[in-house]
């Protein structure tokens, strides 16, 4: 299992915030690619990207800084969320060094969307669920949807999705821990990888991901924990290896 260090991009500066509020929200550096570099010292091998002004325009906004952080580290795996709504979003962000694309509110509302992009661009397409009681959220997380994350998570099986980020917003940034039977649940519903997200708190979050994990969770996102200090990226990334030996 991976640990995955966020690097969330508002107005250009890495920052945090709760429950996806974007005026709660605490700035913890002015230089993202600074914070990229320390995860990678720290053992990341994946970094999680979020554009947070472009998940409320849906375009891109924080792009020069996506593309500084790609180019400073070449051979890093890097996946990147938040207003990839066109092809043409997908494309800028591949070429500019980035593996990954998250596809989180347009697979909500056009799954055929999800389709077509992972047609036009194999292996690079990942698709964000993120979900309030069970239920996805969109826009930012600023409308809650009728549709379960479960069901959904079904639909995009056969599509030749790399994975699903699954968020559960109640828990996102608050320090709570991780919902552990929600993860399971969208684990079960489908046989594509769920990365957690929302909750990482601390490496008892962990270590109940890693009892789990066989039940197809293949990593974790954690932004607040590690940058307070509640959880050692490190360590964690070392518990995750010596689970899987």
């Amino acid at each position: 299992m991976l640990i995955i260090p966020a690097i969330d991009l508002k107005d250009g500066k890495c920052v945090r915030l709760r429950q996806g509020l974007m005026d709660d929200s605490t700035v913890f550096s002015d230089d993202p690619v600074a914070i990229a570099k320390q995860w990678v010292e720290q053992g990341a091998r994946r970094l999680h990207l979020v554009d947070l002004n472009g998940a409320f325009a849906g375009v891109p906004v924080n792009g020069e800084v996506v593309t500084a952080i790609a180019k400073a580290y070449p051979n890093l795996p890097i996946q990147i969320g938040g207003g990839v709504r066109s092809a043409e979003t997908i494309e800028y962000y591949l070429n500019a060094g980035v593996n990954f694309v998250i596809i989180g509110t347009k697979a909500v509302k056009e799954p055929q969307f999800v389709t077509d992009m992972c047609r036009q661009f194999p292996g690079h397409i990942i698709v964000g669920l993120d979900a309030k009681n069970g239920f996805v959220a969109t826009d930012g997380w600023a409308e809650v949807s009728d549709q379960k994350a479960t069901e959904l998570a079904k639909r995009f099986e056969a599509d030749g999705v790399n994975s699903i980020v699954y968020t559960d917003i109640d828990r996102d940034g608050m320090m709570q821990g991780v919902n552990i039977e929600a993860t399971v649940q969208m684990a079960q519903a489908s046989t594509l990888p769920i990365i957690a997200s929302g909750g990482v708190t601390n490496l008892a979050d962990i270590e109940k991901l890693l009892a789990v994990a066989t039940q197809g969770i293949c990593g974790a996102i954690t932004g607040r924990a590690i940058y307070e200090g509640t959880l050692d990226l490190a360590q964690a990334q070392a518990l995750c290896d010596a689970a899987s030996r």
